[in-house]
């Protein structure tokens, strides 16, 4: 059956194109494609197709091809209040100036041009909105304001206007955070109108601004009834003797675990043996995939949430609570099935053999990272382990030396790869009863956490090259190689601050390894070890093996945490096919190769938006904490500097912005990297150690700002 639209959208894209950048007329345009059987439905149609496809676009004069003005459909990716970002067909991102958005919002289609590129050095390139194709986004959050007697809207996100309220759905008041719904639109986003629909709360609780943070992300923090009735179902379940038999047992094996203090869903367990050859390693992962099955709604709601997300004391949990605390949860003195990854190393660290093994294990004691610590500490001291430690261990203590030697040995293999050791430190939240955050740490990594990332590592890079070996459908862990265009940021303010540039036409990952050693101990350490940490690629789920740049390894994955990240799940149930149930290499990519793809895309996805939100909602309870402190002295170090002033990092991780408008009158110029000067002097630079005071901080938008102190 002939498709008529489908003719005319032929005939309009290829007049237009003849035409190239000269306006064709509705009339005329029709004139020139209707042919001896003239359709003007069907010609219409296709005009309205082919512009909310973003192929033809509209002007005064008539009717051009896009790609002849170069205009190109593109959707809103996320907004702030001076810019937003576009998503291209292809998958680039593109920066817009506030100005240029034309009252976009996330999730619009939109047709889009080039602008002229600024300095804007390694970022993405600029463009502007020509015409909002289709207009999906309208619920946002912000905090209500009082001005000449009326309540207005200060949204988060999208504008640093007031915007006016045109009906209030519920009963709100000044300084609330609220949910918004535009009802009418505007050419910017100040122009919106909007209604009141919902409330979290008070805008100076961290609580309210991370509740309306998960609501506007569309974060479900509750599980569907029916996944609820699956979950209940499956925690009241018994291991049975048959299940066991199909089982390698290792409960009589010291196998135990090692988690913070407050952990509930414990996912792995470890366990070491000396040999004639070396060291025989054991990983012992919750067998999820036992429980969660193919097809079910426990696992159609885990692959939409992808990953659990943890924010302050708080997790909202990819599995429910009766999965992931309860019956796949490793608790100590208890049955529970595993999947487990055993390996035979040579006295070098060297994997000589491994296997994959479905097992029943009983954890001897939930191992908790401080305590094992203080074991270490003293061991390492000749000092006597604490009795109520020695206690608990009772059975382990020669087990826990054995696995700090081991965990040593892999951290110098790794080193010896040239894998680059990047400072990232990241904050703990302290909470009191009242979901107030009072207090901000460096979270502290001891001898126990670096032996379960190493311990994972081999684990996860086992499973890795299995499935490569194997040829079988997979979702892998990958970190490709840097762009060429950040090395060369890099390397030029390698270049500005003295320091030697390792020669290299392809960038490996030793070459940064030398840069960050050659700035230690240097007041440039932290600027180098943050543009080393920028110049390297995000990494990502592929059901390609592209390998991983900064671990240094051509295979790897995760496989250890499948009850809070669904890639870990995904695996499970592959090799279970392939280790387990003995499947063909045919089957199995026939039943996993759309399966792996799929599961690669939705959690690279998931993860970035749970690692956005948890940065997003960590930074409203650190101005929580800031805003009982205003008026305080404190001491930082200059972490960056911008033309508009420069961030200062305080010894806990608190960041804050001195706004240059703050700083002794004067003149002052950026020399574009990392200083601010004053008549050819040099005042503020990276790394210099600085006197601050906390002068604001916003809970509502997790800013704080600094002023120098007067004795600076």
């Amino acid at each position: 059956m002939t498709d008529h639209v489908d003719i005319y959208k032929k005939r309009i894209k290829e007049i237009l194109k003849q035409n190239d950048r000269k306006c064709v007329p509705y009339k005329e345009l029709y004139a020139k494609c209707r042919g001896r059987h003239p359709m003007p439905d069907k010609f219409r149609e296709a005009a309205i197709a082919l512009k909310r496809e973003g192929v033809i676009f509209e002007r005064k004069a008539g009717f051009v091809l896009c790609e002849s003005y170069g205009i190109y459909p593109a959707e809103v990716s996320r907004i702030a209040k001076t810019f937003g970002f576009l998503k291209t067909e292809d998958g680039t991102e593109v920066f817009v100036p506030g100005k240029f958005l034309k009252g976009a919002m996330p999730g619009d289609k939109v047709l889009a041009k080039a602008l002229p590129r600024k300095d804007r050095r390694g970022e993405s390139p600029e463009g502007e909105v020509v015409k909002v194709l289709e207009e999906v986004f309208s619920e946002f959050s912000g905090t209500l304001e009082k001005e000449y007697g009326r309540l207005f809207i200060r949204p988060d996100t999208l504008s640093k206007e007031l915007l006016e309220i045109s009906s209030m759905k519920i009963e709100a008041h000044e300084g609330d955070k609220v949910l918004a719904k535009i009802v009418k639109r505007g050419d910017r986003h100040a122009d919106h109108r909007c209604a009141v629909i919902g409330i979290f709360g008070s805008a100076d609780k961290a609580s309210s601004s991370a509740a309306a943070l998960l609501h506007i992300n569309g974060i479900e923090t509750e599980f569907p009834s029916e996944v609820m009735d699956e979950a209940r179902y499956i925690g009241r379940m018994k291991i049975t003797d048959d299940e066991i038999s199909r089982r390698l047992d290792l409960r009589n094996e010291n196998i135990f675990t090692i988690d913070g203090a407050d952990t509930k869903d414990i996912d792995d367990a470890v366990s070491v043996e000396k040999t004639a050859a070396g060291y025989r390693l054991g990983v012992h992962i919750a067998d999820v995939s036992h429980y969660v099955k193919s097809g079910s709604k426990l696992d159609s709601d885990a692959f939409l949430r992808g990953t659990s997300i943890y924010y302050a004391d708080r997790v909202i949990p990819m599995l429910p609570k009766e999965l992931s605390n309860g019956i796949c949860s490793l608790n100590p003195n208890e049955d529970r099935l595993a999947f487990s990854c055993l390996m035979e190393l040579d006295n070098d660290g060297k994997v000589e053999s491994y296997k994959f093994s479905k097992t029943v294990i009983r954890s001897r004691v939930k191992g908790v990272y401080s305590e094992i610590n203080a074991i270490l500490d003293a061991y390492e001291k000749e000092e006597d382990i604490p009795a109520e430690l020695a206690e608990k261990y009772n059975g382990l203590i020669d087990e826990i030396c054995l696995m700090e030697e081991l965990a040593e040995i892999l951290t110098a293999n790794k080193l010896k790869r040239g894998a680059p050791q990047i400072d990232a430190p990241e904050a703990k939240l302290i909470m009191n009863d009242n979901d107030i955050c009072v207090d901000v740490k460096k979270r502290e990594r001891g001898k126990s956490e670096l032996i379960i990332e190493e311990f994972m590592l081999m684990a996860n890079s086992c499973a890795a090259k299995l499935a490569k070996e194997k040829n079988i459908p997979f979702v892998y862990r990958v970190h490709e190689n840097p762009s060429p265009e950040k090395i060369n940021d890099l390397k030029e303010v390698i270049t500005r601050l003295g320091l030697p540039v390792p020669k290299f036409t392809s960038v490996k990952p030793k070459h940064l390894s030398d840069i960050l050693e050659s700035a230690k101990g240097k007041p440039c350490a932290l600027l180098v070890n943050n543009m080393v940490l920028r110049s390297m690629a995000k990494a990502k789920y592929s059901d390609e093996p592209l390998g991983h740049f900064g671990l240094v390894l051509s295979d790897y994955s995760h496989f250890t945490s499948p009850i809070r990240r669904y890639p870990d799940l995904a695996i499970h149930r592959i090799l279970t096919d392939l280790c387990y149930n003995k499947a063909t290499e045919k089957s199995l990519n026939k039943r996993y190769a759309a399966f792996a793809k799929a599961a690669a895309e939705q959690s690279s996805m998931c993860e970035i938006t749970a690692m956005t939100l948890e940065r997003d909602c960590e930074d409203c309870y650190i101005a929580e904490y800031m805003s009982a402190h205003l008026g305080e002295k404190f001491t930082g170090i200059i972490s960056s500097v911008t033309e508009y002033g420069f961030y200062v990092e305080l010894d806990n991780t608190v960041e804050g912005f001195v706004k240059i408008e703050t700083l002794p009158e004067g003149s002052y110029d950026y020399d574009g990297y990392f200083t601010l000067s004053r008549n050819g002097e040099k005042l503020y630079s990276v790394g210099d150690t600085i006197d601050v005071i906390c002068a604001k901080a916003n809970v509502s938008s997790g800013k704080v700002d600094f002023t120098v102190a007067e004795n600076e």
